[in-house]
């Protein structure tokens, strides 16, 4: 590929958040195992839709409010936007042992926007430093949302510093780039690319 990479070191997040249950199955008919979604609550009403197809996996890429944990360890196989210490430990408390570990990302915050969630990179190793001490949660690596720009070369600082990030803190795995900006996010080291526009198309607004 151009990044001089090998293909099956990047993974394809398929982003089908608004998007039905039907959606999700014709994407598994053909390969896909790997969803994020954004809302406990949606979350919640596909499940039951979705309860058989097995090896899918469901991940939550959206903010996690803390009171939404317990349902949260219930529903997903991964959180990938844990920003918090606290949002840390109540998924520790909330995942269910019998379940097995919880797949956790930590979401860096390197943006300045009010908008965009994330931990400020000087608490992440606090974070992580818990995760790697807990029986219910397994560290899995970092992401972050740059500010949107229809020029991809915009979001590259942005990725370069996640890699930076993760090489110091001995984190492999970095969930960055979306429809827009994969290629540029690929480029600076993404491991999981988070995609639902090319390939659903685009959302109806609700």
């Amino acid at each position: 590929m151009r990044a001089g990479r090998d293909g099956a070191s990047v993974r394809l997040l398929a982003v089908t958040k608004i998007f039905s249950a039907d959606a999700i199955r014709d994407a598994y008919g053909l390969g896909l195992r790997e969803f994020g979604e954004n809302y406990v609550q949606e979350m919640e009403q596909k499940a039951p839709l979705v309860a058989d197809l097995e090896g899918a996996r469901f991940h939550l890429i959206g903010h996690l409010q803390s009171n939404k944990t317990k349902r949260a360890a219930q529903l997903f196989s991964a959180i990938d936007s844990v920003d918090s210490l606290k949002l840390a430990r109540r998924l520790d408390a909330d995942r269910d042992p019998e379940a097995g570990p919880l797949d956790v990302t930590i979401e860096v915050k390197l943006s300045h926007e009010d908008a965009k969630t994330g931990a400020p990179p000087d608490e992440v190793q606090e974070i992580l430093d818990f995760m790697r001490s807990s029986k219910n949660l397994v560290a899995q690596g970092l992401m972050s949302v740059p500010p949107w720009s229809e020029n991809a070369e915009d979001s590259r600082p942005y990725f370069a510093r996640l890699r930076e990030l993760g090489e110091k803190l001995g984190l492999k795995e970095l969930s960055m780039g979306m429809s827009n900006d994969l290629e540029v996010a690929i480029e600076e080291g993404a491991t999981w690319v988070r995609v639902g526009t090319a390939l659903f198309g685009r959302r109806k607004k609700v």
